[in-house]
């Protein structure tokens, strides 16, 4: 049984301020405590650089999200036949309808800016080795569920290319073997994208999903907090050997607030006055956030004469049509390479090898004999995947970027470009040579994760400071 909590007690003459603060804390004492573990008492690395604003920054886009979402809500209709003019209702009639609407849409885009240089920002500076392993995983659940809450939220506009988007997209559940055509009926409701595939996106975008997210989030944070937060040195601040001062403070730490609060407030007023630039002068980015197509109500029997999603699925739509008939060989040749290099040069026991080998024959015998179709929506969704296994990947003495071999930071730029080039394939029309480049572009990507293991232990890392390095500014 908790043990009682004696009420605090003030001076009579206290001000009212101090009185009312007094009174909420003697009531719902476990959300001051709650803001002392979290904020005022949560003892952050004092060398945090800007590219430590953006959890805040997703954090403020997805208040956004929620708030603007509410209001849209109030006035959409997710009926096939009225969906269309309810944002159009939306944008002409309701007052300030446009400025919300235009809010979370251009707030969508801005979501994916965020949380992908979010993770670069992680992938920089070892933010998913040892001891956050956890934290890391429960990232790219988020990034997952935020994926699924963006795809969902993109047909209800139901526009040309909201409809023809996700009718592409779903159809490509239909190339799983066995269960792909069923499975595909029980995410349209429908056999093709329909009133019925409407209402279910709508479910999910508004309740199902942002509940998960919300969970996702906290948990996110809550794990963070656990283990403390990383820095650009990649040097653990608390623990064993630490210097402290005489409260048991870690030296090498500030309290999140008021510092950081300031810091990521500043932050913030550069964020919206882009944001808001953009809403009020470029809403639909030259046609990235907002399609011209999508201005345009849905025509089941009009195709659009070139189908792509929008920008922030681009980069893994290049890879799924990367994954053609001639590609597959390539694939094979790497998983017959990536066997033969585990049997002869790992050290491995000779049951062990067997089982590599037995592996690499069952995977070619499945890429011979299913359509490419399958292993495009494989290759697609490994893509993101594969991120949640990097804490186990990652095998480099130095944890961050700023001590490891100056031609790491190479092929981490590289990975960067390449990625660019994929999302902006991803947007073009297909052509021979876009094929070319988003399958050499593929194969990099994954070359990069999967290859890991070896290329981030060469090379001698610079020395790490005991501390970390902080000049006041």
């Amino acid at each position: 049984m908790a043990a009682y909590r004696e009420f605090k007690e003030l001076s009579p003459n206290a001000s009212a301020g101090a009185k009312t603060m007094n009174w909420l804390e003697n009531r719902f004492p476990t959300a001051f405590d709650a803001y002392k573990v979290h904020m005022s008492e949560y003892y952050a690395p004092k060398n945090f650089n800007f590219w430590y604003i953006f959890g805040s920054l997703a954090l403020l886009v997805l208040v956004i999200q929620i708030v603007t979402g509410i209001f849209l809500v109030m006035h959409y209709k997710p009926d096939a036949a009225k969906a269309f003019e309810s944002v159009e209702y939306i944008m002409r009639d309701v007052p300030w309808g446009w400025l919300i609407r235009y809010m979370h849409s251009t707030g969508a885009s801005a979501f994916f800016v965020v949380v992908y240089l979010h993770m670069f920002r992680g992938l920089l500076y070892g933010s998913y080795r040892k001891p956050r392993e956890l934290v890391w995983i429960f990232g790219c659940a988020i990034f997952l569920a935020l994926m699924a809450e963006a795809f969902m939220g993109y047909l209800l506009p139901w526009g040309q290319m909201s409809y023809w988007g996700a009718q592409v997209i779903v159809n490509l559940f239909s190339a799983i073997p066995f269960i792909g055509p069923d499975l595909a009926l029980l995410i349209r409701g429908d056999y093709v994208v329909g009133d019925a595939t409407l209402n279910r996106f709508f479910s999910f975008h508004v309740i199902a999903v942002p509940l998960v997210l919300l969970g996702l989030v906290v948990a996110h944070l809550l794990a963070l907090h656990d283990v403390g937060s990383n820095n650009p040195d990649g040097i653990e601040i608390k623990g064993p050997g630490k210097p402290v001062d005489d409260k048991g403070h870690p030296l090498d730490g500030i309290p999140f607030h008021p510092y950081y609060t300031v810091h990521d407030i500043f932050g913030v007023a550069i964020f919206l006055f882009i944001f808001s630039a953009i809403i009020f002068f470029a809403p639909e980015f030259g046609g990235y956030f907002l399609e011209y197509n999508n201005f345009i109500p849905a025509d089941p029997l009009k195709t659009p004469a070139h189908i792509a999603p929008v920008w922030y699925f681009t980069p893994f739509y290049s890879m799924l049509r990367a994954i053609t008939g001639e590609m597959m060989y390539a694939l094979i040749a790497c998983v017959v390479l990536g066997a033969g290099f585990g049997v002869l040069k790992a050290r491995l026991p000779a049951i062990m090898k067997g089982v590599v080998l037995v592996a690499a024959a069952v995977a070619v015998a499945l890429m011979l004999a299913i359509d490419a179709k399958f292993w495009g929506v494989v290759v697609m969704g490994g893509a993101v995947v594969i991120l949640f296994f990097l804490p186990w990947l990652d095998h480099s003495p130095a944890r961050s970027i700023r001590y490891r071999p100056d031609w790491h930071k190479w092929v981490y730029g590289v990975f960067v470009i390449n990625f660019v080039i994929l999302a902006y394939l991803g947007v073009q029309p297909p052509s021979p040579i876009g094929e070319r480049v988003s399958q050499v572009g593929t194969l990099f990507y994954f070359g990069f994760f999967l290859l890991m293991p070896w290329w981030s232990r060469l090379g001698a890392p610079k020395p790490v400071p005991e501390r970390v390095t902080f000049a006041a500014h």
